[in-house]
């Protein structure tokens, strides 16, 4: 069985990016887990801050419920996201304890800071979770993979190798679940991120010869990967 961690910045981004992913790792008898680092709750402009983070925390639960994930928080603000050993320990923490083996964040270039630095900070916690040497309360574990999310954020020198195929009912599961977030119905700032994301699954599924598919980088230097799971029962 494989486990997928998906690591976002806030609570609906890695939902919105690899959210059909993980459904279908979930379908296939996977294990999928969404850790957001801050609830994003400075995203709403007529939503008070405390108001916003309770509904972005109930949206990303009935999120993870609808598509049979897990789902974890940190407590960092959202536009205030340090980038420091302190939240690297503690992700590195989480990924000892959870132990996937598959690692999915951000791409390293960003408009949004927060997306950036969670980039980073999963670079480093990944190596501290794996740094047999660093004494912490887990055991060391070094996490096998690692792909970054297709983000219109995060387009900037974004190259994708890694195109995963999905099935049509993992494909619905996560489009009928993303529409749970306010803010991806476009009831912030008005784009529309449901129909945008929605229709990316084409864009990237055609010319890997797929109906539909979500779209990774892979780290410098792995090579174009077509398929339709991550981890060890991937086809090589």
């Amino acid at each position: 069985m494989t486990h997928v961690l998906a690591i976002g910045a806030h609570a609906g981004d890695l939902d919105l990016t690899a959210g059909a992913v993980l459904a279908q790792h979930v379908l296939r008898g996977d294990r999928a887990t969404l850790l957001h680092l801050t609830l994003g709750e400075r995203g709403h402009p007529r939503v008070p801050v405390a108001d916003y983070a309770k509904q972005k925390r109930e949206e990303a639960e009935t999120f993870a419920e609808r598509i049979g994930a897990g789902v974890r928080f940190l407590d960092y603000e959202d536009g205030l996201l340090p980038e420091d050993d302190e939240v690297k320990m503690r992700v590195g923490d989480q990924i000892r304890e959870l132990r996937p083996d598959v690692i999915l964040t951000h791409w390293s270039a960003s408009i949004h800071k927060d997306h950036a630095r969670t980039h980073r900070i999963v670079e480093d916690a990944r190596f501290y979770g794996g740094l047999k040497t660093l004494e912490r309360e887990q055991p060391a574990y070094w996490a096998s993979e690692l792909y970054y999310a297709d983000n219109w954020e995060d387009a900037e020198g974004f190259a994708p190798d890694v195109f995963v195929e999905l099935s049509e009912e993992a494909y619905e599961i996560w489009s009928q679940a993303i529409t749970g977030y306010a803010y991806a119905r476009g009831e912030t700032y008005g784009f529309p991120f449901v129909d945008y994301y929605r229709a990316l699954t084409v864009v990237r599924g055609a010319p890997a010869g797929f109906g539909r598919a979500q779209a990774f980088a892979a780290p410098k230097g792995s090579r174009v990967l077509r398929t339709k799971y991550f981890g060890k029962a991937a086809p090589q």
